[in-house]
C-alpha cells in the first residue's frame, strides 16, 4: 500500500497541482465569472458529448422507418416525436450531432492548416510571395463564401464529401490574413531579430517565435468557424446538395419537415433548435476565448481594482 500511495504521489500529485492551478488562476476565474461564456462552454459540451455517445444512449435506429407511430407527437417513449416514416427524432438529433460536429472540426482543420501554412509563407517571405499569395487571398475573399460554395458543391453532385470539399475551399482565406498579419507584427520584434542575427534557421524561427504568437487569434477564429460550418452545411443539405436521404443529417431533417409544419411542428422545429443551440453555443465560446486569449484583456484582469 506504501508503494502503492507512493506511487501515486509522484505520478498524480504533479497533474492535479497543475489542474489545481490553472483552476484557480485568475484569468480562468474571470473567464467562469461571465454567464455567456459559461453558457457557451456548457452548450458545446454537450453537444460534443452527444456527438460523442449518441450512437450508444440512441433509444433507436435512426434510420428504421415504423409507419404505424408515423407522425407521433413528444413522449416518453419518443422525447422529441416521429417524422413522416416513423423514425425517432431523438435518435435522429444525436446521429445528427455526429455527423454535423464531425463535418465541422474536418472543415474546419482544413481551413486552418491551408489558410496558416499560406499566412506564415505570406508574412515571413514577403516581396513578391507576399503580393502573390495576398492576391489569392483577395480573389477567394472577393466571392461571398455559400455563393461559392454552393456552384463548387453543384458542379462535384450532391454528397457530403462534396459539401466538405466546397466549405473547406472557401474558407481558407480568413485564416490566412489573421495569420500574416500576426506573422508580420511579430517578425519585427527584437527576439525574432536576435534569433535571426544569431543564425537560427527559418524554420526554427517559425515554429518557435511566429506560429505561438499567431495561435490565439487563430483559436478564436476555428472556434467561430466550427458554428459556421454547421450551419452552412445544414443550408446545403436543406437545398439538396449535401446528404441524402434517409441520412440522419440536421440538414435535410429540417427540408423533410418543412412539409409538416402544420400537423407536426417537431418534425422541422427539432432540427431548427439544434442548429441555433449549436452556432450560438461556438459564438459564445468563441468570444469567451478572444476575451480569455487576448493579453491586453489579460492586462486589464490584473489591473487593481
Amino acid at each position: 500500500m506504501s508503494g502503492a500511495a507512493s506511487l501515486r504521489r509522484r505520478f498524480l500529485s504533479p497533474l492535479f497541482d497543475r489542474y489545481e492551478s490553472l483552476y484557480r488562476s485568475r484569468r480562468v476565474r474571470v473567464f467562469l465569472s461571465n454567464p455567456l461564456n459559461v453558457i457557451g462552454l456548457v452548450t458545446v459540451s454537450i453537444l460534443t458529448a452527444a456527438a460523442v455517445f449518441g450512437p450508444i444512449v440512441a433509444p433507436y435506429d435512426p434510420t428504421t422507418q415504423d409507419l404505424a407511430n408515423r407522425l407521433q407527437p413528444p413522449s416518453l417513449a419518443h422525447p422529441f416525436g416521429t417524422d413522416q416514416l416513423g423514425r425517432d427524432l431523438f435518435s435522429r438529433i444525436l446521429y445528427g450531432a455526429r455527423l454535423s460536429l464531425g463535418i465541422a472540426v474536418l472543415v474546419t482543420g482544413i481551413r486552418l492548416i491551408l489558410g496558416t501554412t499560406i499566412g506564415l509563407i505570406a508574412g515571413y517571405a514577403g516581396g513578391l510571395i507576399d503580393e502573390a499569395l495576398m492576391r489569392l487571398v483577395d480573389i477567394q475573399l472577393a466571392f461571398p463564401g455559400i455563393i461559392l460554395a454552393l456552384v463548387i458543391a453543384g458542379v462535384l453532385g450532391p454528397s457530403l464529401r462534396n459539401v466538405m470539399i466546397a466549405l473547406a475551399v472557401v474558407g481558407w482565406a480568413s485564416y490566412a490574413r489573421v495569420v500574416r498579419s500576426s506573422v508580420l507584427s511579430t517578425k519585427e520584434r527584437e527576439f525574432v531579430k536576435a534569433a535571426q542575427l544569431m543564425g537560427v534557421s527559418r524554420t526554427r524561427i517559425t515554429l518557435r517565435h511566429l506560429v505561438p504568437n499567431a495561435a490565439s487569434p487563430v483559436v478564436v477564429l476555428a472556434t467561430l468557424n466550427l458554428g459556421t460550418v454547421v450551419l452552412a452545411t445544414a443550408g446545403l443539405s436543406f437545398i439538396g446538395l449535401g446528404a441524402q436521404p434517409p441520412t440522419a443529417e440536421w440538414g435535410t431533417m429540417l427540408n423533410s419537415g418543412r412539409h409538416h409544419l402544420r400537423e407536426a411542428w417537431w418534425i422541422a422545429n427539432v432540427p431548427g433548435v439544434a442548429i441555433m443551440l449549436t452556432v450560438f453555443g461556438f459564438n459564445l465560446l468563441g468570444d469567451g476565448l478572444r476575451d480569455f486569449l487576448d493579453p491586453k484583456h489579460e492586462a486589464s484582469v490584473e489591473k487593481p481594482t
